[in-house]
């Protein structure tokens, strides 16, 4: 390897490392190692690799030559995380996967990973940081399914640079997903209960809100009700599609489960509730005239287009700020259904199936901490069936006498 000088570069023999030929330091201080790749078009090719120690640009330059000899090509030294994942994203993904999974890729990454890590050296990211950046998203409040996709997508992504020579190895491969907290739903006390539902008439979507209260609904299964789906006659209402947001258009979608398909009786309130929420509706619609878009949705803006999540969810703060109730998310209101159930003593396997969820056990995780009382009742009313009775202390007091 020779010696090669630039402009403004000062570096002599003493400056050289002793038994490094292609490391030097440099006028300002810093170190430079110069790793020769032999004659290209006729001009001879160098690697320049800098550091602010001898011992950082020896180990850049080890690095690079171990890659070399492993048939690897090494990350260019200025390439960023944020820069392979955009790369990542138009040359890997969009080609070889479905519409919905690159979308679903390209939303990770730009909410989540080029934000934290973005601006990171790809060789110099570390699992450290990683696993740092993992539980900074659970103490943030996600759930331990969208922290554990943030962590897949990472892990796909860097194994791509891997198989590319861009890493020795996936600083991802190992990292944990930390378990979060649960965040425990207080169930509406009995006055509180009774502020909402009164509430309920005076409010646009106070309907919505009653009918998740009073069924479990998950936010779009709710939003994708249809007149259709309510049977006013029997009292049941059918849950057989949600409204998502997909590639930016609202889209009712088929359930991913079987048990999220499913058939509830109403309670009387929520009838009643929907009833009138019909009338306004039809109210709404002779305003609106030719404005009106007849979409079937139970719940709708005032010209019958289909309600979007997040303004819903603005609705709902306003909602219970006016009714003097604490503040909480849209989600806590189908937390609101189990709890009450639960905490008034039913089994946990039928407001599982209310929920729709696959089996008792995600609901005993999530609501573990309603059951203490529920089970405290369930004991008194033991207490009831049996009946009070003297236990026979005197005989019980002689036997333990008798054997000290």
């Amino acid at each position: 390897m020779g010696r090669h000088t630039d402009a403004g570069e000062r570096n002599d023999v003493k400056r050289r490392a002793h038994g490094e030929g292609s490391i030097y330091r440099l006028g300002d201080g810093r170190w430079r190692a110069a790793l020769d790749l032999g004659w290209e078009a006729g001009k001879r090719k160098r690697k320049y690799f800098h550091g602010h120690t001898q011992d950082e640009v020896r180990r850049k330059l080890g690095d690079y030559e171990r890659a070399l000899s492993d048939g690897r090509t090494p990350a260019p030294e200025r390439l960023t995380v944020g820069r392979y994942l955009d790369d990542w994203l138009e040359e890997v993904v969009r080609p070889a996967k479905a519409p919905k999974t690159t979308r679903t890729y390209e939303g990770i990454v730009r909410v989540h990973l080029k934000p934290s890590l973005g601006h990171t050296r790809l060789r110099a990211l570390a699992p450290l940081e990683i696993q740092r950046m993992l539980n900074a998203k659970a103490a943030a409040g996600l759930s331990r399914r969208t922290v554990q996709m943030i962590r897949e997508v990472l892990r796909n992504a860097l194994r791509g640079a891997v198989r590319m020579g861009y890493l020795p190895r996936n600083p991802a491969e190992h990292v944990s997903v930390p378990v979060p907290q649960r965040r425990r739903v207080r169930p509406f006390t009995v006055r509180e209960l009774e502020d909402f539902l009164d509430a309920a008439p005076d409010d646009r979507l106070g309907a919505l809100f009653v009918t998740v209260v009073g069924l479990g609904l998950r936010q779009g299964e709710a939003l994708g009700l249809r007149w259709e789906d309510i049977d006013f006659d029997a009292g049941l209402l059918a849950v057989d599609g949600a409204l998502k947001r997909v590639g930016g258009r609202l889209q009712r979608l088929e359930p991913k489960t079987v048990s999220s398909r499913r058939r509830l009786p109403m309670p009387d309130f929520v009838a009643s509730e929907l009833q009138r929420h019909r009338v306004r509706q039809l109210q709404q619609r002779l305003l609106a005239g030719s404005r009106w878009v007849d979409s079937g949705y139970v719940f709708t803006t005032t010209i019958g287009s289909p309600l979007d999540g997040p303004a819903v969810t603005k609705q709902l703060h306003r909602f219970l700020r006016n009714a003097g109730l604490p503040d909480m998310r849209f989600h806590d209101l189908r937390h609101q259904f189990a709890s009450l159930l639960l905490a008034g003593g039913e089994s946990v396997k039928v407001v599982s199936e209310l929920l729709g969820h696959q089996d008792g056990a995600l609901t005993l995780r999530t609501y573990s901490h309603v059951l203490p009382d529920a089970m405290r009742q369930a004991v008194h009313r033991m207490d009831v069936l049996v009946g009070p009775r003297e236990a026979p202390l005197e005989p019980l007091a002689a036997n333990l006498a008798a054997n000290d």
